[in-house]
């Protein structure tokens, strides 16, 4: 599966570096591409493991929150 997130509060590479950690831990995800200037993520993921709500919940958890 092929998801578009768009977060409203990527403020810095710290944030895209955040994020990214976060996503690399996650069991499922098989790649993730962050536009910070844009404020948007792009993951591949396999929905056996992960689902989008449970991307949306990890992105909430930290503190970021989508638009």
């Amino acid at each position: 599966m092929k998801a578009l997130i768009k977060i409203s509060n990527i403020r810095s590479e710290s944030d895209v570096n955040r994020i990214r950690t976060a996503l690399g831990a996650e069991e499922g995800v098989v790649a993730c591409h962050i536009k910070g200037e844009k404020g948007e993520v792009e993951i591949v993921y396999d929905n056996y493991f992960i689902n989008e709500e449970k991307i949306y919940d990890l992105l909430e958890d930290m503190g970021y929150t989508k638009r």
